[in-house]
């Protein structure tokens, strides 16, 4: 006996349908069809579906109500439980509450088994994108970006920072640098690619895998140095305030209870006999302990605020090209500025009496200052080797140096700003060492287009190298949280699904996927390939009527 999926039969009930219109008897149609008479006589009779439209379910009938019925339903999966974090039951509850129940089966072991094929369509999908997309790439050096989370088996993750393209995303039973050099490795197989560079936290497992298994530098995580820092200060300083504000609510509590007492004197008819008290030295005193309790705690804010603005200042001046000026900033500069920040954090510490602990904290942040200033010489080597390696005239070379590559990097930390000023300001900044290289005089506009265009991508390849923050990894780890948190369990089909999503589903506002940014080049949408692959979805059962239930004390017949 032959199956037909739930297409064909639809496509061959609207063929009978309309052979039976012209008047065509049941029997020559089932024999042209190819099917039972008695199948024909059950196509042909109305299918009860509760509450639903006629039209709809007239609609559905139809191939073309397939199709979209079909569409509804993998959309479904492929939001709620590969894009929003939830399960399958969801699924199962959105098909009964919206009424598409009555024409799918909404049961769980229904919807679990065309959820385990998505899953398999899309890991499968996006093996093959990957791989034709790796056909003819370009070569391109990497900086890779790395961080664990736990679920609570350990998760290893893997990240490009400029595509956010996942490299790898694995589970590992440890975090030794021969796991993670493994994992990386694997993520990389078939790419035409070099990591030069690391980033990440000071996991000692992490540093040596990338500069003694890839031979690569490796740039501190700017992050842990500021957390470092607030962790020394802030909670210390919180407190200093804290004190500090119930010693002045102290002292004035008891200037106020002492010029209370001389009113309290002063309204006894008659008063008392006898030298009155010394009320006013006693307020003079009581004053004099307010205004220095006060003075007290305008010091323990002052000394709260510096230290918040030395945590931002680090930020700040850990840039290759000043923020100010656009000008490519020299190693010993940053170096000073780095020092200046470490003595006044110093000056702070004693003044605000920080504990041992506090100052360990520091002492730990300020030992990184050297790999923060190694890697500000790495990339300036690295843009000056590159730069070189284009063979221009002087004058052209000094463009790029010195305003085409800090005009774009500019752009690119405007772009990152979450205040509006200093995002107008870069920008603004920005376009003022890009408008010389726009005029028709200079020597850039001579050149070719074509050559003009590669140019600025080699100069945007130079201002994406610096890599401070492994944050885009960090976010990564937040919703992979949220996935694990929804399933309690993510399986490594479900984890390579999850990967596939990411990094050929979802868009920024510029409509590129992370693959696209990657590779360079466009690739098919990965709902419509999936939705190409996917099965049918199969047709409710028809309920069959339960007995009700007898009471528990139902009285025996004597």
């Amino acid at each position: 006996m032959k199956h037909r999926s739930r297409l064909e039969r639809a496509e061959q009930r609207g063929a009978a349908v309309a052979r039976l219109a012209t008047g065509q008897p049941q029997r020559h149609v089932a024999a042209e069809l190819g099917v039972a008479r008695s199948t024909l006589q059950d196509w042909c009779k109305p299918t009860p579906v509760g509450a639903a439209p006629a039209l709809l379910v007239a609609f559905v009938a139809t191939p073309e109500g397939v199709q979209w019925l079909h569409q509804i339903v993998v959309a479904a999966h492929f939001a709620i439980t590969l894009h929003g974090g939830a399960g399958v039951r969801m699924v199962c509850e959105f098909l009964k509450l919206s009424g598409l129940s009555a024409f799918v089966g909404a049961s769980y072991g229904t919807q679990q088994a065309l959820n385990a094929a998505l899953e398999e369509v899309v890991v499968a999908v996006a093996r093959e994108q990957r791989a034709a997309l790796a056909v003819g790439m370009p070569h391109r050096a990497i900086t890779a970006c790395e961080d664990e989370t736990f679920h609570p088996q350990i998760l290893l993750v893997m990240l490009e920072p400029v595509s956010n393209f996942l490299l790898r995303e694995q589970y590992a039973a440890d975090r030794t640098a021969a796991t993670w050099t493994q994992a990386l490795r694997a993520g990389l197989d078939g790419l035409n690619v070099t990591v030069i560079q690391g980033t990440s936290d000071e996991a000692t497992a992490l540093r040596r895998h990338i500069e003694t298994d890839f031979a690569a530098h490796h740039s501190p995580d700017l992050f842990h140095d500021q957390q470092e820092v607030s962790k020394g200060t802030s909670l210390h300083l919180a407190r200093q305030v804290k004190q500090a504000g119930a010693s002045v609510a102290a002292a004035q509590t008891h200037l106020d209870a002492a010029r209370a007492a001389e009113q309290a004197y002063d309204a006894q008819s008659p008063r008392p006999r006898g030298r009155p008290p010394a009320f006013a030295a006693r307020i003079e005193a009581a004053l004099a302990v307010v205004v220095q309790a006060e003075a007290d705690q305008v010091q323990t804010q002052a000394r709260q605020a510096e230290a918040r603005e030395l945590v931002r200042e680090l930020g700040t001046l850990y840039h290759p090209y000043d923020l100010e000026q656009g000008q490519p900033q020299p190693v010993a500069r940053i170096a000073q500025r780095f020092a200046e920040v470490w003595t006044r954090l110093q000056q702070l510490a004693d003044a605000a009496d920080l504990p041992t602990r506090a100052r360990e904290r520091l002492a730990k942040a300020q030992r990184l200052t050297i790999q923060f200033l190694a890697t500000i010489a790495f990339f300036f080597a690295t843009v000056e080797a590159k730069v070189e390696a284009l063979n221009l005239p002087p004058a052209l070379e000094l463009a790029l140096l010195t305003q085409l590559i800090p005009a774009l990097y500019l752009e690119r930390v405007a772009n990152r700003s979450t205040h509006a000023e200093p995002r107008h300001r870069l920008r603004a900044l920005s376009r003022q060492l890009l408008e010389p290289l726009r005029q028709r005089d200079h020597p850039l506009q001579a050149l070719p287009e074509a050559e003009r265009a590669r140019l600025e991508q080699v100069a945007g390849d130079c201002a994406d190298l610096f890599q401070r923050s492994s944050s885009s990894v960090e976010g990564r780890n937040g919703q992979l949280s949220l996935h694990h948190h929804g399933r309690h369990r993510l399986s490594d089909r479900k984890l390579e699904a999850l990967t596939a999503v990411h990094n050929f589903h979802l868009r920024r506002p510029d409509g590129t996927t992370a693959a696209e940014r990657f590779f360079g080049r466009a690739h098919e949408t990965l709902f419509a390939q999936v939705l190409q692959r996917m099965p049918l979805p199969a047709s409710p059962a028809r309920r069959r009527p339960r007995p009700p239930k007898p009471p528990a004390l139902l009285p025996v017949a004597a």
